[in-house]
């Protein structure tokens, strides 16, 4: 898979034009493609401790998450949380998403960490080490299952 260069800021960092894309991006798929009729901006994107990833190529924003940072664990030990994992339809099959998470996962080196994935896209997740926990439950009227992944050392393993 080609490697493409991948983005990391904080709320504070974002340009304008960044900001737009990455919104442009999450409501083409999450609002447009999947009919997810609950709320996008709930304001977790602004808090200081958030970080954004994504990677763009001409023609905007391809693929984005997010880390937010809780001040208590969801799950266990896990204060950290991944969300709002999303590919542009046209750039999907890429590994794209792969990347981002490869990056997250280093920048939070040693850190527990938590994410709620849609059910099919679950092995890609148990790759870099997520462990399914709990029943699959519908959030936005789409399968979900909770996945938790222990303090760790490397990206991925």
């Amino acid at each position: 898979m080609p490697e493409c260069s991948v983005v990391s800021r904080s709320w504070s960092e974002l340009t304008t034009s960044e900001l737009y894309a990455v919104l442009k991006l999450r409501t083409d798929v999450f609002f447009v493609e999947q009919k997810v009729d609950e709320e996008e901006l709930d304001n977790r994107d602004q808090e200081p401790g958030t970080r954004h990833h994504w990677i763009a190529d001409s023609s905007g924003t391809v693929a984005y998450l997010r880390v937010l940072v809780n001040d208590e664990p969801e799950h266990l030990d896990a204060r950290h949380i991944i969300g709002r994992v999303v590919v542009r339809a046209d750039r999907r099959g890429e590994g794209l998403a792969q990347q981002l998470m490869a990056v997250a996962l280093k920048e939070f080196t040693g850190a527990p960490m938590l994410l709620h994935a849609q059910q099919y896209v679950a092995p890609l997740y148990a790759k870099f080490g997520f462990v399914a926990f709990g029943e699959p439950y519908a959030e936005a009227t789409i399968m979900h299952i909770s996945m938790y992944r222990a303090a760790s050392t490397a990206a991925n393993g």
